[in-house]
């Protein structure tokens, strides 16, 4: 008996890991990946359909009510459509999930995983950053049938499609915890992220908007999100670009942050 108890303290000691829980990582990731494409028509082929009848209206609208080039039009509004579909996958992907999960009771596969908050919370923000950049990507190629290719500033371009992925990632990540109802997620989708997504420069300019509407707009971070974006897609911007970046970052930490708490406390997660 003397000889067994050191054998099953050993047993009962915590499975030791290094730095980060590599496989852990890995197979939450792919969780995520799968619940986020299962249904490729509807995260896929949707955005694109999608989009593609925004370009084709705007092109019969221009070309029919206005005097300005269409060609013109369509170009400057094509990265504002891209930049908009990696936002709502890489919110979609997060958000739904986490309330299905939670709905489910198998939210608790991944609670209590042997993985540590920093990795659960950089999970599901990179999961949802991939996910909107794939979607995004296919928009992009989408785009080609109105615009010519063109990327002025591949890093700007890059940098502000992960930041977009990340930012609403991490609002999906925190509203999934935070959410009991469905109602409260689509209410939230409806009215506050869709109008700021709409009220931040991807149809027109800012620079011709009313001077109250200029300044309403500075004060919404996903217009520099898109003003990044399409400063990388065609070399336009209508605000300093490292105020852009100093946002994007800024906001990125902060809710990486605010998700990790919420993670590490097991918010709205454990009762």
């Amino acid at each position: 008996m003397s000889e067994a108890v050191p054998t099953m303290t050993a047993a009962l000691h915590a499975r030791r890991f290094g730095a980060v829980n590599w496989i852990g990582c890995w197979s939450l990731l792919r969780r995520q990946f799968k619940n986020g494409f299962s249904d490729l028509h509807y995260t896929i082929l949707g955005p694109v359909i999608a989009n593609g009848l925004y370009l084709l209206l705007f092109v019969i609208a221009s070309a029919s009510l206005t005097r300005l080039d269409p060609q013109a039009i369509v170009t400057f509004i094509a990265p504002g459509l891209v930049c908009f579909s990696v936002a709502e996958r890489a919110f979609e992907v997060s958000g739904a999930n986490l309330i299905f999960d939670k709905h489910e009771r198998t939210h608790t596969d991944w609670l209590m995983a042997p993985l540590s908050p920093t990795e659960k919370a950089a999970c599901f923000a990179l999961s949802s950053t991939i996910a909107g950049m794939v979607v995004g990507t296919a928009v992009a190629l989408m785009t080609l049938l109105f615009v010519p290719a063109q990327v002025a500033h591949p890093g700007a371009l890059l940098f502000f499609a992960a930041a977009t992925g990340m930012m609403h990632g991490l609002i999906g990540t925190l509203l999934g915890i935070w959410a009991a109802k469905w109602d409260q997620y689509t209410a939230l989708h409806t009215f506050v992220l869709l109008p700021l997504a709409f009220l931040s420069g991807v149809f027109a300019p800012v620079s011709v908007m009313p001077e109250a509407a200029q300044t309403l707009i500075a004060f919404n971070p996903i217009f520099y999100l898109i003003d990044g974006f399409r400063y990388g897609a065609i070399g336009e911007a209508a605000a300093d670009l490292r105020l852009s970046v100093l946002v994007a970052v800024g906001i990125n930490l902060g809710l990486f942050a605010w998700a990790h708490y919420w993670l590490r406390t097991g918010y709205r997660l454990k009762s």
